[in-house]
C-alpha cells in the first residue's frame, strides 16, 4: 500500500504484470472443452488458447488504466472545481486505434485460416442431411439411396458434410466433441464439414434457444469403424427397401 501511494504508476504496472501472468496461467490450466473427437478439435482448442493469451493482457491493461485514473485523479474532499480543459492528443488517439486494429485483424485472419483449413472439402465426403424441428433431430444419408435415422452414425477418419435445414424456427446443430457448430435457418441450407477421428458416442445439442423444449432437443452421434458403418448403412438400406416393398404389396 505504501508503494501504491508513493509510486502509483510503477505499482500499477507491477500489479498488472502479476495479474496478467496469473490470469493466463489459470486460463490455460482450466480444461474448458470435452473430449476431442475430430480433426478440427486440436486446432480450435489451440485457437482458443491464442485468443485467451491475447485477451487477458488487454483486459488487465484496460482495467489497470481505469483503476489508476480513479485512484490518482479522483476528486479530493472539498474539491468542487472543474477539471482543466483538455483538447486531446492526436498522436495518442492514432496509436490506440491502430494497435487494436492490428491485433483484431491478426487474430481474425488466424481464425479464418484455421476455419478454412479444417473445412476444406474432400472428394469422398459423406453427405448427411440434418433436419431440425421443435424439438428433435433427424438424419438422412444420400450414399447409395437415401437412408434415414433418428440418431447420427459416422465412419471414423472420413469427412462428413452436413447440410442443415429446419422445418420451423432457428436451431443450431452442435456436437461439442467436434467443436464446430452451424445454425439451422428457416428457408436456408447451411453447411459444415468435419472429420471424426475418435470412436465412441458423443452428445448432439441445440445451441440456439428454440422454445420451451429447447433443453430436451438432444441426440447422439456414434463414430464407428468404416467397415462397421458400411454394414450399418447397407442394413438400413435393405430394411428401408423391405418396408417399401411391404407397403406396396399391402396396397396391391
Amino acid at each position: 500500500m505504501r508503494l501504491l501511494r508513493s509510486r502509483p504508476l510503477l505499482s500499477t504496472v507491477l500489479l498488472s504484470l502479476v495479474v496478467t501472468a496469473a490470469g493466463i496461467a489459470i486460463g490455460l490450466a482450466i480444461d474448458w472443452f470435452p473430449t476431442q473427437a475430430d480433426t478440427a478439435a486440436t486446432k480450435i482448442d489451440t485457437l482458443w488458447d491464442v485468443l485467451l493469451i491475447a485477451s487477458v493482457p488487454i483486459f488487465v491493461l484496460v482495467m489497470a488504466v481505469a483503476l489508476y485514473c480513479v485512484i490518482v485523479f479522483r476528486a479530493r474532499p472539498g474539491d468542487t472545481g472543474d477539471g482543466a480543459p483538455i483538447h486531446g492528443n492526436t498522436r495518442l488517439e492514432i496509436i490506440w486505434v491502430t494497435i487494436p486494429f492490428v491485433i483484431v485483424t491478426a487474430l481474425g485472419s488466424y481464425a479464418w485460416i484455421v476455419l478454412d483449413e479444417i473445412e476444406a472439402k474432400e472428394a469422398d465426403a459423406l453427405i448427411v442431411n440434418v433436419t431440425s424441428r421443435q424439438f428433435a433431430w433427424s438424419f438422412s444419408y444420400e450414399e447409395g439411396g437415401e437412408v434415414k435415422s433418428g440418431r447420427l452414425y459416422l465412419p471414423k477418419d472420413r469427412q462428413a458434410e452436413f447440410r442443415v435445414r429446419t422445418k420451423d424456427v432457428l436451431h443450431s446443430f452442435w456436437v461439442p466433441a467436434f467443436r464446430l457448430k452451424t445454425d439451422a435457418v428457416p428457408g436456408l441450407t447451411t453447411n459444415i464439414r468435419l472429420t471424426p477421428n475418435r470412436l465412441g458416442s458423443y452428445p448432439i445439442v441445440c445451441a440456439e434457444l428454440c422454445g420451451l423444449g429447447h433443453a430436451t432437443m438432444r441426440s447422439a452421434v456414434r463414430v464407428m469403424p468404416p467397415a462397421k458403418f458400411d454394414a450399418w448403412l447397407a442394413k438400413r438400406r435393405k430394411d428401408a427397401g423391405s418396408d417399401a416393398a411391404s407397403a406396396t404389396d399391402s396396397k396391391g
